[in-house]
Order: C-alpha cells, then structure tokens, then sequence
C-alpha cells in the first residue's frame, strides 16, 4: 500500500466531495494496520474511498490497535461532517478530490518531497472553492450564504475562490514561521528553520529543505536547498506557465537578491545580484579571475554549476559571471529563530 488516510471533509448538494482534511496522513502504512482495515474495508481495487459513517467508524474502532490511527477514529466519532479512508495501492494519477488532497497532505508534513510524487490530474480533481470564515463552501452555494449571513447580522468573509487553500489551515508544520498563512499553499513542504516573510510565497509540489529565509516566490516544482535565501520579490521559474517542463533546484547558501530571478538551476553557493533575471536564453560573459572573459555563453550551459557570481556591468549591461568562492556569507541569525 502506498498512502492511506482518515479524512474529514466538505461535500456540496450533489454529494461531491470539495475538500478533506488528512490530520494523520501515512506513507506505506504497516502490513499490519492494512491487515486491521482489511476487516471492515475491501482494498481489492488499487484506490477506493470507503464513506465512514459512524457505523463504521465504530467497527473499525474495535479492529485497529495503532494508538494514533485509533485515537483519529473515536475523534470523529460524533463528526456530522462526511469522514471518509482514501487509499492508494500506488502512486499513479490523480482520480478524486480525496486522492488529490491526500497527495497534497503527504507533502506538507513532510512525508515526500517536491517533484517525488505522480500529481498528473490534480487540476480536473481540484474543485474551485470559496474559502470563507465560515469554512469552504461550492461557489454556487455563496450568494444565498453571503445573504443569511447579512439576515442572520453575521458578517461572511471570502479570504478566495481558489483550487488549494492556504497550508495552514490544514498542516502546521514544526519549526517554521509564516508572517502571512494565505501566501502559502496547501502541498507545500517547509523543512525545520524555514522563514517565509510577508512577501513571500510558496506554491504547492514546491518548498524548501530548512533554514531558509524567503522574502520571494517559491514556483510549483522548485525546491530550495538548505542555508539559501530569497531576497524581497525575488523569483523562480515554476513549470505551470508556458509549457514549461525544466524542473528548477536551488542548492544550499545561494542568494538570490531583490528582485532577481532565476530560470535555471544553481549549484551551492550562488549568487545572482539584486534586479538580474537569469533565463535559460541570458547571453552571459564568462570571467576569469582576473575578470577578463573568456567565454560567451547562454545560461542554459551552466545549469546546476555552483560557486557562480552572476553580476550586470554597471555601464554596458551586459551579463556577467564569475566564480563565487568567496560566497556572500549569509546572516545566521535569520536562521535561527526557534
């Protein structure tokens, strides 16, 4: 088996599912608690949701003897909200909103990595959700809610109408400050030590190894290695826009600066200088160490290189690089905030 997990979730009025919540979530569950599920629920197809009403919430309750998945079932033991066990005998495509939240729980605790998992169909299985103070609800259903609220002298606040909601509204990850929830998405990883600033921003699939200071946007599908910070409005190119399919890393104690960018992988110890976006087609200058060039190239050819100083000539604007042995040594104390 690869993922199981009990969730708690939102239906609309034609009994489809909107969202679920995984708060224990497992990644190739034991034998055994397969053997323990395998008295109530038939795991003959190679995924399946199994509704868990409170009849079977209570059956199962008397099957399974692992203290947390246990204690998870008699918490929900009284839910009047729809609870389900999703299953997935392997990691293929996405089919359902529950398998599509699941994936995206695996993720944000930290079960799998960014780029590790099959997310082929998540967008088809992504329903478009209002996100309100009073919990998601079907976009249909706003209107006449918006309306009671105002009768009913509440006041109703749409924070988005969005596929993911916010991270934290489902995983509180250990050792991580966030100064804004919503510009951090539901299937993105955040190791120990990381710092997401106001004007920071992580995508789902995307995240970082810990510590890390992020003052800028982490894409879909970027991972940023440990030690390495993101300066205010700093970039990187995700694969969802434009057909793009290159997968950008970011290697430990890099700086990326303000308002700079990258489009192509970078080693350890990088550095792009504040204002420069490096993309795969930058006419780059190769500099010795005396700083006369040596080569013209395009960035694409020094994809994943580490020491590397990418640097703009303040008179002619052309692209330079040169090696960065005596990297810009990072401020510690960002990262040590715990």
């Amino acid at each position: 088996m690869f993922s199981i997990g009990i969730g708690i979730g939102t239906k609309n009025a034609n009994d489809d599912w909107l969202e679920v919540f995984y708060p224990r979530p497992l990644l190739q569950p034991s034998p055994d608690l397969i053997e323990s599920f395998g008295q109530i629920v038939d795991f003959s197809a190679s995924e399946g949701l199994f509704p868990l009403d409170e009849a079977a919430r209570a059956a199962l309750c008397t099957c399974i003897e692992q203290p947390e998945q246990l204690a998870l079932l008699k918490a929900l033991q009284n839910s009047q909200k729809p609870c389900v066990l999703t299953w997935l005998k392997t990691d293929g495509p996405i089919t359902s909103t529950p398998a599509a939240y699941l994936k995206l729980h695996l993720l944000s605790h930290g079960l799998t990595r960014p780029n590790s998992l099959n997310l082929d169909g998540i967008y088809a299985a992504l329903p478009n959700i209002a996100w309100t103070s009073e919990g998601p609800m079907a976009i249909s259903a706003l209107p006449d809610a918006m309306l009671l609220a105002r009768v009913e002298g509440r006041h109703l606040e749409v924070t988005s109408l969005d596929k993911f909601p916010k991270l934290t509204n489902y995983v509180v990850p250990e050792g991580v400050r966030i100064a804004d929830s919503a510009r951090v998405r539901l299937g993105a990883y955040l190791g120990a030590g990381t710092t997401v600033m106001h004007e920071g921003f992580v995508n789902f699939n995307a995240g970082t190894e810990g510590p890390n200071m992020v003052e800028g946007r982490i894409s879909q599908g970027v991972f940023v290695a440990k030690g390495t910070d993101l300066g205010g409005s700093a970039s990187t190119a995700g694969t969802l826009s434009g057909g793009g399919n290159h997968v950008i890393t970011i290697g430990e104690d890099c700086l990326i600066s303000a308002n700079a960018g990258t489009g192509i992988s970078l080693g350890d110890r990088c550095t792009i200088e504040a204002g420069l976006y490096i993309t795969p087609g930058t006419q780059v200058s190769l500099l010795d160490e005396h700083g006369e060039t040596v080569k013209r190239l395009k960035a694409r050819e020094l994809n994943g290189q580490s020491d590397l100083l990418f640097i703009r000539h303040s008179q002619t604007g052309v692209v330079q690089c040169r090696t960065n042995r005596q990297a810009i040594a990072l401020n510690a104390q960002l990262h040590q905030h715990n």
